[in-house]
């Protein structure tokens, strides 16, 4: 019914400790399991007998303190967290979503001088707040979250009020955009002015808060497009000098586009196999069709039936709809189930 995997990492220190609550016998009991990342875990219950949903909750809820407070934490990376006590709640705020384009058009925009380019990161989207209450995140679905507690650190380290949009890559963000600052809204403002804003603000890149590099001439562009794909990047980012902050994704088109250089699509586990494999499955019409099957490495956990996982992936077979080459990049939080449609899928070219 609710399950939590925490993570800890100092040192040579790696560990995992897995919470849950699970029906049984007519009751609630609470389930445990802990151990070092990638071994065999030692389980347990909290619960010797089922007790009722309520008093099940309130050991759950106790154990989670407990852990949190003694340094583990929900981020894979075993990254403390920082809570600002407002998590799950409606932030009001919004991220600028962007339609995707094949590489004949991102040639055409490299040679057009209207257009920026950026790096697209392979991460979490992120926006972050910072008010006169603290600092805290948001996720592309509008909700608080919690932040890296050295992200937050770093950002505090900053002057002003701001809302900062960007990539969280494990204990750094990289900042690609500013739409708040001080008593201004930026979003009305010209893309290269924001820009602008969003170097004074942030004048050196650290350790844990930078800004995402822009190219602007045609031969810087083209220089970082070819160093990014054969780096194995994620794939880029082009803006027109002009493009205004909209919330949400456009129709079609848009003055702010996305070629990925390979694909990714949001799946769910529809099954567990043998040897660390789930199966894959993805919605046509609110019915689930198989998608193939990925396997999970050693430094994720095995996401539970029902999870919802981000997957890379070379084409899909339109015959069989399943992905081929398929790499596991670990579980979403911030994905609906409704969002893990077939028409996410990019196939493979007729012959």
């Amino acid at each position: 019914m609710e399950q939590i995997t925490l993570y800890y990492r100092n040192g040579p220190s790696d560990k995992v400790y897995q919470a849950g609550i699970q029906p049984r016998d007519g009751g609630h009991v609470v389930t445990f399991a802990y151990g070092r990342r990638g071994a065999t875990l030692t389980s347990g219950t909290k619960t010797p007998a089922p007790v009722d949903y309520c008093k099940a909750k309130a050991i759950y809820d106790k154990l989670v303190r407990d852990k949190t407070a003694k340094g583990y934490t929900p981020g894979e990376s075993g990254t403390p967290y920082q809570d600002s006590g407002q998590e799950a709640q409606a932030s009001g705020i919004l991220p600028q979503l962007l339609n995707a384009i094949e590489a004949p058009e991102a040639a055409r925009l490299i040679q057009d001088s209207r257009w920026l380019m950026q790096e697209k990161f392979d991460g979490r989207r992120l926006l972050i707040r910072r008010s006169a209450t603290g600092v805290e995140g948001i996720n592309r679905n509008g909700l608080v979250v919690a932040l890296p507690q050295i992200i937050a650190q770093a950002v505090e380290a900053l002057y002003g009020w701001f809302i900062l949009d960007g990539e969280s890559l494990g204990d750094v963000f990289v900042a690609f955009d500013i739409i708040e600052i001080n008593d201004s809204d930026l979003r009305s403002m010209p893309c290269q002015e924001r820009l602008f804003q969003l170097s004074e603000l942030i004048k050196t890149d650290g350790p844990h808060l930078r800004t995402a590099e822009t190219a602007s001439s045609t031969v810087a562009k083209a220089a970082m497009l070819e160093r990014l794909k054969t780096a194995g990047k994620e794939g880029v980012v082009f803006k027109r000098h002009d493009a205004l902050y909209v919330a949400g994704r456009p129709a079609s088109g848009g003055s702010a586009l996305k070629l990925k250089f390979y694909e990714t699509a949001s799946f769910l586990v529809s099954q567990i196999n043998e040897r660390r494999s789930v199966c894959l499955a993805l919605v046509d019409d609110d019915t689930p069709v198989n998608a193939g099957n990925v396997t999970i490495p050693p430094n994720h956990d095995v996401p539970a039936p029902g999870d919802i996982v981000e997957v890379r992936y070379l084409y899909a077979f339109r015959e069989s709809g399943c992905v081929y080459q398929p790499v596991y990049l670990g579980k979403r939080q911030d994905v609906s189930r409704s969002e893990c449609a077939v028409s996410q899928l990019k196939f493979k070219p007729a012959a």
